[in-house]
């Protein structure tokens, strides 16, 4: 299929030149495909500024917004009196055309209800659908597993049966349930239809209320027992509400929070997926979470990624909670809490906590998020948490799914060599791993053998780049999303400036240690940024700066030790660089070749009675001497 580019090169100007034609004025703008279909619908306060840059330099866009730009022949406008009032129309026509480049929440996530049959003896159900059969369904809830807890819990305190038997006929004899305490036995006739009644209406009560109001009530009509001197009854609804305090500590002993009713939303990235996650607290504790996958593509930056989830989300919420804690804020968040609270029809906040029970509820959530992105690409959570922190504490444009790091080893300016490591996902990528040999000069220079090494690395990537134009690109043919240097200021300067002549876009920061020799900080070349608040951050960069460390020095002492064991054989009359090696490969070892007799040295190659008399007398007139 050809496309005509000097078409949609008009097409671009043409839509511009009606962009700026638009009033400076609150509205909405709709964009539309060469099919008339709705696929992007914006707010702005003011139209021709936000509009007309879709349609000015492509470079400075996402590519999710290049790809809409592309596929948009047309687009409408709708003024309105004020930003906000663009707002809610923007969420209105968003609910109702659900546009293809708005971030879209899945409308095909499983819901499941809680269903309470319309018989004679009703049951408790966890159900995926809603049936037209006259049962009463309570929901929707997203969290299959807050669904089957809840009526776990239900059927335990209010003793209520958990199979399909029809009481209406009668059984021989009970199951395992009563006999344990957990079932109420109608099947045998241990209760009366009305008590059982009465127990399936405190059960959905306590579903609906939660277990505080549930106390609550059960509380009262206790009083009213004891009162009407009706003491079975009172010491059957005391039980009750022990069981609801017993099991309810049991289930949600984990999260309390001290606000009763809010949400908290977090968002976590990785290179090429993002994860919303949700948690929804009710009477103080968590009682439902959501989680949703999204493409980076869709994500044009943080903050209006933010916006539009939320946007979104509460569009087709029929709860908001009074505050929504969330790990950033969104663009226009004073917009976005007037709306929500109109929504409520009572104040709505949205706050990011920067300490306390909140910011730890934040943080969980986060770690949450981090673990679905983890499941979804083989990474562990706290690795991408890790990532997640590192790549906003830096500030990257690009998440830092591949790292390269380097280090430079020399003995007073002897065997000069670095080494280059890479982390991919949070992990060594051994097989990436580089050795380099200093080879434009001699002596001590830190500075100029990493400059060396930079050029060489970038030489080395220009070149693959023209062998393997079509395949994968992997080693040098790959360049990172960050680099780091065993070093301060003065070594990142020598790479950015490379990096800057070479025009090639990658950020650069070095890995400080402090006089014990342990990572103390990161820093550019501006002043140090401190991680020893981020454990996740800090594991990560110690492990970084430990693993380069120990792959430089390993290589140097490498070279060291073959050296000096050269220039020792190379002291005897006779044995050249050739023989040095021919001698080492054979024998193995140094010391095996001092202990090696006439005759063993004799039946290597290329070693004469000549050479191997020189290389015995010169090992045992050492041994004398010492």
């Amino acid at each position: 299929m050809s496309i005509d580019l000097k078409g949609e090169e008009n097409l671009i100007k043409k839509l511009r030149a009606k962009a700026i034609s638009l009033p400076e004025h609150p509205g909405v703008y709709i964009m539309k495909n060469k099919r008339n279909e709705i696929i992007y619908i914006g707010k702005a306060k003011s139209l021709k500024d936000r509009v007309s840059q879709y349609f000015g330099s492509q470079n400075n866009h996402s590519e999710k917004v290049r790809q809409m730009v592309f596929n948009v022949k047309n687009f409408e406008y709708i003024l309105t009196d004020s930003e906000f009032e663009a707002l809610v129309l923007e969420c209105s026509l968003i609910k109702q055309h659900k546009p293809k480049y708005n971030i879209l929440l899945k409308d095909d996530k499983g819901y499941h209800y809680i269903k309470v049959t319309n018989e004679k003896w009703p049951k408790l159900l966890e159900v995926k659908q809603v049936l037209d059969d006259n049962s009463e369904y309570i929901g929707p809830y997203t969290s299959s597993s807050s669904v089957k807890n809840s009526v776990d819990l239900a059927k335990k305190i209010f003793k209520l049966p958990d199979c399909r038997l029809d009481f209406s006929k009668g059984n021989n004899r009970a199951c395992l349930n009563y006999y344990i305490k957990q079932c109420s036995a109608p099947c045998i006739g241990k209760i009366s239809h009305k008590n059982y009644i009465e127990n399936i209406r405190e059960a959905v009560e306590f579903l609906k209320g939660g277990d505080k109001k549930s106390i609550s009530q059960l509380t009262l009509k206790m009083q009213k027992a004891s009162e009407s001197l009706d003491f079975e009854k009172a010491a059957e609804l005391r039980d009750k509400i022990y069981s609801i305090k017993k099991l309810s500590n049991e289930e949600q002993k984990v999260i309390l929070s001290k606000t009763k009713e809010q949400d908290v939303i977090t968002l976590v990235k990785s290179k090429k997926m993002s994860c919303f996650e949700v948690f929804r607290f009710s009477n103080g504790r968590l009682s439902d979470r959501e989680e949703f996958l999204v493409k980076n593509v869709d994500i044009e930056n943080d903050g209006n990624a933010r916006y539009e989830f939320l946007q979104r989300y509460y569009s087709s919420k029929t709860q908001i909670p009074p505050v929504i804690l969330i790990d950033e804020y969104p663009e226009d968040k004073e917009i976005l809490e007037k709306w929500l609270s109109e929504q409520k029809g009572k104040k709505v906040e949205i706050i990011s906590p920067q300490k306390g029970e909140n910011l730890k509820i934040v943080e969980m959530c986060k770690n949450n998020a981090a673990e679905k992105i983890a499941q979804s690409i083989s990474r562990t959570n706290k690795e991408t948490y890790a990532l997640e922190s590192l790549s906003k504490i830096l500030s990257l444009k690009n998440f830092p799914e591949y790292i390269e790091s380097y280090d430079i080893s020399n003995t007073s300016g002897s065997e000069n060599v670095a080494g280059m490591v890479v982390f991919y996902n949070g992990r060594p990528l051994k097989s990436s791993y580089k050795k380099f040999k200093i080879k434009t000069f001699t002596g001590q220079d830190d500075y100029a053998s990493m400059r060396e090494v930079i050029y060489r690395r970038i030489k080395e990537y220009k070149k693959s780049l023209e062998e393997s134009e079509n395949k994968e690109k992997k080693g040098f043919a790959k360049l990172p999303d960050l680099i780091l240097l065993d070093g301060g200021k003065g070594q990142v300067s020598v790479v950015k400036e490379i990096l800057q002549s070479e025009k090639i876009d990658i950020p650069v920061f070095g890995m400080v240690k402090d006089n014990k020799h342990r990572t103390r900080a990161i820093t550019s070349q501006g002043e140090e940024i401190a991680i020893s608040k981020n454990r996740e951050v800090f594991n990560l960069i110690s492990k970084i700066q430990e693993e380069v460390h120990r792959f430089a020095i390993g290589y140097h002492r490498t070279l060291r030790r073959k050296n000096n064991l050269n220039s020792e054989l190379l002291s005897i009359p006779g044995v050249g660089e050739k023989r040095a090696r021919i001698l080492l490969k054979h024998f193995k070892s140094l010391n095996r070749i001092k202990s090696a007799q006439v005759n063993e040295l004799t039946s290597v190659k290329d070693i004469s009675n000549y050479v191997a008399n020189n290389i015995y007398n010169y090992f045992k007139n050492r041994g004398d001497e010492q």
